[in-house]
């Protein structure tokens, strides 16, 4: 039997039949009522107050990527709205599952530039996988619903619902519906077509130097076992994208890391020579390939996506497969035969040994760098038991470099727009949505002063997430990309930063500086023996730069290596 709700009800009643238990968010004058609502008649919903609206939508979309769950943000109209976008535009360009409600004007003032109003629809149009406005009480129920199910099935993605503050506070007869009809969108249509994987089991059968390229898809759909399944099988040596670490153990004798301008050498000369490359879930975005029309000359392409539109987006493909990873990894595994493969993997190995010498580099110097750091997290979290959430520049790549994750969701981090300050509150939501997994924040210390602020709401949810700071006193990467191209100058990239230990002590978080190599495991240990937060500050030689890179304009195979390593001399 029907009951008559408001539209504020309407909003976590709807949350509720969806399953969501945490919502991240902070109030306002157009999002009100539905606030009220919450503490009026007390939704057993858990609401996390953002100390920006910037890190509620990242807390929401370390949520959905920590559990495979949709992410829930709320804001106000105007500023609050527009201020969740970076926040959507991260979550839309790496597939990230999140339903984002804001607030908005009355419909009375629609248009007529009133307090705190903002085209919201018309901003998010382009960094939404789809919108609503809601200016009639009655499409709200059904709005709510469609969200959740275009948000997290397909191609998950981001979808906003901006309500105006007059449908919150209208009430009307509640029904939540119980099915979704789209036409034009059938996401689970998703069975991969019998001839394409055929086609792609002979190429595989027939190949020489075969490459698995293993992407962010993979884990989303779950098929992580049947990756490993075909691999083993077929003796097929596994790279990854950025965000497709963890979809393939890093410590398996078939893992070659991942590619790109900052992935290994040897990975990046194997995505180079193989004769099939077998690429799944893997947007073969420009940071993997390099200049599009260089990568992988040798290579017949199979590609594997759920998205036909990334068909040949960037690559010409010779085998375009359309369809979820799992299903047609389950299609494809009966038809590839055992095979060996033991010339193109030697030759995997001995690129390894020419230009594998990441741990020369962590080891080679008493200077206090972050690859040395990098390396020891991973041994003090018991070699990859834990979650890191790194945010954007260096320590992001030296992150994926010198920590070897060996499960899916292991690593969070802002892989297509690479928005800086993306760490720490996604940390939160991730720690939100795992509460019994160990979380750890890298971030430099540009990134981290951009929402640093954040740590407001990890005091306040007394969360026991541990915050290591790479602080080499300039935007990082950015100072190397002048080091290397503009003759060392260094316009506006050298930081004035605060005391970050005495800033987390205002938070009530300890904390401690490390300046010494011999002081980094212990300085580690020290922080997870602690029952709440605890906050690391590294001050690390400044002048480190990230290698390999591939530059502006250049093929995988054209490198920039490490000026002094012997090898490359």
């Amino acid at each position: 039997m029907s009951e008559k709700k408001t539209g504020g009800q309407i909003i976590w009643e709807s949350l509720m039949r969806e399953g969501v238990k945490v919502v991240f968010g902070i109030p306002g004058g157009a999002n009100m009522p539905a606030y009220d609502d919450l503490m009026k008649h007390e939704y057993p919903i858990h609401h996390v107050l953002a100390t920006h609206e910037q890190g509620a939508s990242h807390m929401a979309d370390g949520y959905a990527r920590a559990t495979g769950k949709v992410g829930v943000c709320i804001a106000t109209s105007g500023p609050g709205a527009t201020n969740l976008m970076t926040g959507l535009a991260t979550a839309n360009m790496d597939s990230v599952p999140i339903v984002a409600f804001t607030g908005q004007v009355p419909t009375s003032l629609l248009g007529r530039d009133g307090f705190q109003e903002a085209d919201i629809q018309g901003v998010s149009l382009a960094i939404t996988k789809h919108n609503y406005l809601i200016t009639d009480i009655h499409d709200l129920p059904g709005a709510i619903k469609e969200a959740f199910f275009i948000a997290g099935t397909g191609r998950p993605g981001p979808v906003l619902i901006d309500i105006c503050k007059d449908v919150l506070q209208d009430s009307m007869e509640f029904e939540y519906p119980e099915t979704v009809d789209l036409p034009g969108y059938h996401p689970n249509q998703n069975a991969p077509d019998p001839a394409s994987v055929a086609r792609a089991a002979r190429l595989l059968n027939e190949a020489e130097r075969p490459l698995i390229v293993a992407g962010n898809g993979v884990i989303i759909a779950e098929a992580e076992k049947e990756l490993r399944q075909l691999a083993e099988k077929a003796n097929i040596p596994v790279a990854t994208s950025l965000l497709g670490i963890g979809s393939f153990p890093a410590t398996h004798p078939l893992s070659i890391s991942w590619g790109g301008m900052h992935g290994e050498a040897y990975c990046n000369y194997a995505l180079q020579e193989c004769d099939v490359m077998f690429a799944i879930g893997a947007r073969l975005d420009d940071r993997l390939t390099g200049v599009f029309d260089t990568f992988a000359p040798k290579a017949k392409i199979i590609h594997v996506d759920l998205d036909p539109s990334e068909m040949g987006k960037n690559i010409t493909i010779n085998t375009p497969i359309v369809g979820d990873a799992r299903l047609t990894l389950q299609n494809l595994l009966p038809q590839v035969d055992s095979n060996e493969h033991p010339t193109w993997l030697a030759q995997i190995d001995e690129w390894k040994q020419e230009t594998g010498d990441r741990d020369i580099l962590a080891q080679e110097t008493d200077d206090l760098i972050a690859p040395y750091i990098m390396q020891q997290l991973w041994h003090a979290t018991d070699q990859g038991n834990a979650t890191v959430v790194s945010d954007v520049g260096q320590h992001q790549m030296w992150e994926a470099q010198y920590y070897r994750h060996t499960k899916p969701r292991s690593l969070l981090t802002s892989g297509g727009l690479g928005t800086m300050g993306y760490g720490l509150p996604a940390a939160i939501g991730a720690q939100m949505g795992e509460p019994e997994e160990p979380v750890w924040v890298v971030a430099g210390d540009g990134g981290f002063q951009m929402t640093m602020a954040e740590l407001s709401t990890v005091a306040q949810e007394k969360l026991p997430i541990k915050i290591m700071i790479i602080n080499n006193g300039f935007l990082g990467m950015v100072r190397q990309w002048q080091d290397v191209f503009y003759n060392q100058r260094y316009a506006a990239t050298p930081l004035f930063n605060p005391d970050f230990v005495k800033l987390a002590a205002a938070y009530g978080i300890p904390g401690r500086v490390v300046t010494r190599k011999e002081d980094v495991y212990e300085a580690i240990k020290e922080a997870q023996a602690t029952d709440g937060a605890y906050l690391l500050e590294f001050q690390v030689e400044e002048f480190t730069n990230v290698y390999p890179m591939v530059g502006p304009g250049r093929s995988n195979a054209d490198m920039i290596r490490r000026p002094f390593a012997e090898s490359e001399e």
